[in-house]
């Protein structure tokens, strides 16, 4: 029992009881935060683009809110165990230099995530592109983005430097498909009408619209449909709307052309 005692008493000694009551402590006050503002969003019932643009602020304040509890606990432990705070941070100016020059690359995504804000770049919510990835925004923090990818569900983490490589997806998707020169326009614009009524039945279509000869090919011509729909449904909107095109044709006798090579020997 002595020993137990003993033990205590050095830890209190030691401050690492106190460290740990305000560990203890900080952490409880960030997650009653944290809670609030989960149940903010949750709440949140205004109009889709508002929600939206609510959803990236709350996210992004959440982020700010986690790097300052980290930063003052960490701060408020060092004073308890002796070390002096305003000393080192005094300090800091000197060295600032050397460290700004290793965290250049963290100031420019920090700056960039409030670009994103202030500009409208994109909000949580939409569907963007980024190099050969398409995903919808699940995140915006101070140094990234974070994407879904609606091909893989795969997340992708997309520094906030790189803002300017970064496309909003639009809903307007273009599927562009081949007939055989053999067929006459008038009667491929007949099909087209069948295949647009076929492709508005799709699930997630809102609209479709046939735009016209696109392309003169090696050996076809080229037609192209311009296709509304959710962006981030374009990918299985795409691929029944190939198979909507393949029935039709097939209905109609028409066979999708292909390359062909013919060899003559002599």
């Amino acid at each position: 029992m002595d020993y137990i005692l003993d033990l205590l008493k050095n830890l209190a000694q030691t401050k690492i009881i106190h460290s740990l009551i305000v560990i203890i402590v900080s952490f409880i006050i960030y997650r009653f935060i944290v809670h609030f503002f989960m149940k903010s969003e949750k709440n949140s019932s205004i109009n889709k683009r508002l929600n939206k643009k609510s959803k990236t602020y709350i996210r992004l304040i959440h982020s700010i809110i986690r790097y300052i509890f980290v930063i003052l606990t960490l701060l408020i432990v060092l004073q308890i165990n002796g070390i002096n705070v305003s000393s080192m941070l005094a300090g800091v100016g000197i060295a600032s230099a050397i460290i700004g020059l290793a965290v250049q690359d963290a100031l420019k995504d920090i700056i960039r995530g409030f670009n994103i804000l202030s500009d409208e770049y994109f909000s949580v919510g939409d569907v963007v592109e980024y190099k050969n990835v398409t995903g919808k925004v699940t995140e915006l923090g101070l140094r990234t983005t974070k994407i879904k990818d609606i091909a893989t569900e795969n997340i992708v983490s997309i520094a906030n430097r790189n803002i300017e490589e970064i496309q909003i997806v639009s809903d307007s998707l273009f599927v562009k498909f081949p007939m055989p020169y053999e067929v006459p326009v008038d009667k491929a614009e007949k099909v087209i009408n069948s295949i647009l009524e076929k492709i508005s039945e799709v699930t997630d279509v809102e609209e479709v619209k046939y735009l016209g000869v696109s392309e003169l090919a090696d050996s076809s011509i080229q037609y192209l449909l311009k296709i509304v729909c959710s962006p981030d449904r374009r990918l299985q909107v795409r691929r029944d709307s190939y198979g909507c095109i393949l029935r039709i044709l097939a209905k109609n006798h028409i066979e999708v052309p292909y390359n062909q090579i013919d060899v003559h020997q002599k």
